[in-house]
């Protein structure tokens, strides 16, 4: 594995994860544009990317590193590709109405209309096993941050369209929480630690439906299970649920989806629909929670 890290200079809390990733992995820098306003920072188990404006429109990513030329820092060209990477993490801070400090990952993709980038009904390419190892280490590291939640999230907002896979690593819920370095260093040892001792859990994957937008029920299932999970549609984006749209949840996979897991009292009034709908596709075991 070897992932493509990616940081917002507008975004403080990713600014100060990719720092400390820096530091700690004595990453060089190993291309920057004219305005410095891009940098590519590389060390032997992932590259770094520093972009500015939003991440959650950064549809950009591939066609800028597979077209463009680059130059080394000692002024000879290179270019640097999209096979370099084979998926995309991205640094960011997580904002919420309660203000709870949270650490939180989650793919991302849009069910219904485009409010916070993306395409309108399009879903980013998942890695469920590297969501899973990024959690089973958060969760053993708990105990050096015991005031925090940590929890997955429901996949929502953009990027949609990158060729390769997508996740997002997040410290919420506000600025407090963004500028604790605390926070930060243990989700930096997490996410290093999942890179390099990468396990693939690709036996079990599934797909999840139902529940809130931090979904307990699945988060319990990663860390307790050897479960890994693609896409997660919380119980609000049901009713956008078709047999096209669950398709491409498990279609975006870049593991094969052998379950469909619902949150069986977290359904609402899609329940009878969606136990139809679910049930109705070949090749996958249905698991309630």
């Amino acid at each position: 594995m070897y992932p493509l890290l990616i940081a917002s200079r507008d975004d403080i809390c990713a600014m100060n994860m990719a720092s400390y990733l820096i530091a700690q992995c004595n990453m060089e820098e190993v291309y920057h544009d004219e305005n410095n306003s891009r940098k590519i920072y590389s060390c032997p188990y992932f590259a770094l990317m520093l972009i500015g404006g939003s991440v959650l429109e950064a549809e950009w990513i591939d066609q800028w590193l597979s077209s463009s030329k680059k130059h080394d820092n000692d002024g000879t060209t290179a270019t640097v590709t999209i096979d370099d990477a084979d998926c995309y993490v991205f640094l960011s801070r997580h904002r919420s109405e309660s203000n709870k400090p949270t650490l939180t990952s989650h793919s991302t993709g849009n069910f219904s209309h485009a409010a916070m980038g993306g395409n309108a009904r399009e879903l980013a390419y998942t890695y469920p096993s590297l969501q899973k190892c990024y959690m089973l280490n958060l969760y053993s590291n708990r105990g050096k941050v015991p005031n925090y939640d940590i929890v997955i999230e429901a996949t929502h907002h953009g990027p949609t369209s990158l060729a390769k896979p997508v996740l997002f690593i997040e410290i919420g819920s506000s600025e407090r929480e963004w500028s604790d370095m605390d926070a930060v260093s243990v989700t930096c040892h997490s996410l290093l630690a999942s890179i390099v001792n990468f396990k693939e859990y690709s036996k079990k994957v599934g797909v999840a439906l139902g529940g809130t937008h931090y979904p307990e029920k699945f988060t319990n299932l990663l860390i307790d299970s050897d479960i890994a999970l693609a896409s997660v549609a919380s119980k609000h984006n049901l009713k956008h649920i078709d047999e096209s749209m669950l398709r491409q949840m498990m279609a975006k996979s870049i593991e094969p989806v052998r379950y469909i897991i619902l949150d069986w009292k977290g359904l609402g009034g899609e329940k009878d629909r969606i136990v139809n709908l679910v049930s109705s596709v070949e090749g996958v075991e249905v698991i309630k929670v």
